[in-house]
């Protein structure tokens, strides 16, 4: 991923943050046949490993697991991100020389891939992203919910994901190459937007 030195997020504290907050990444595997991508809900065992270990599964039917991976896996985790129209800088009154960007933050993860199919292995998978994603309900639902002859059938459908991190970049590209003042008046363009995400990168703007 190119990453200017002033949008390079090195935090460990603040790539983990957005993984979490990533409740969807792209997994991206290269084959010798072309680059196969799948949306997937994962999630981050921070225990495992120097950098954490990523989880998730796929369907059994999905022919991005049968493919032989050249080299190491990627995980995108996208977060919040914003149109910026060159209106909002104050340079365009003083010269006129802006153009359009736009503000995103996001995190790339890669390493080893590793596809499984292990019963048990793929009901703690399930288990423990179905908790994370239940757990902020008021009646969670839970696996063990459902009959267990079932749940045993749905797990011959998929097949489980392990992805050790080698490497995690970051990027927040949120106007820190911009003056003061073009930073104030994104912040203000933004704050003002009926779109909620432009309203939250708004807050994430450095003043």
């Amino acid at each position: 991923m190119y990453t200017p030195p002033a949008f390079r997020d090195e935090d460990r504290g603040s790539l983990l943050a957005t993984i979490r907050a990533a409740r969807l990444a792209t997994f991206i595997t290269a084959t010798t046949e072309g680059p196969l991508a799948t949306p997937l809900p994962l999630f981050i065992d921070e225990t495992e490993g120097e950098h954490g270990v990523l989880y998730g599964h796929l369907a059994r039917a999905n022919p991005q697991w049968r493919a032989p991976v050249v080299g190491n896996g990627l995980a995108i985790f996208s977060g919040p991100d914003a149109y910026v129209t060159p209106s909002w800088y104050a340079l365009k009154q003083e010269t006129g020389k802006v153009v359009p960007t736009w503000n995103y933050v996001t995190v790339h993860a890669s390493g080893p891939v590793e596809f499984f199919d292990d019963p048990a292995r793929l009901l703690d998978v399930v288990t423990r992203l179905t908790n994370l994603h239940e757990g902020e309900r008021a009646a969670p639902w839970a696996v063990s919910d459902a009959p267990a002859e079932f749940v045993q059938a749905q797990l011959r459908g998929i097949v489980g994901l392990r992805m050790p991190i080698a490497t995690l970049e970051g990027k927040r590209k949120l106007s820190q190459n911009r003056s003061p003042a073009d930073r104030a008046g994104v912040t203000a363009g933004l704050a003002e937007s009926d779109r909620p995400m432009d309203r939250h990168v708004a807050t994430l703007i450095p003043v």
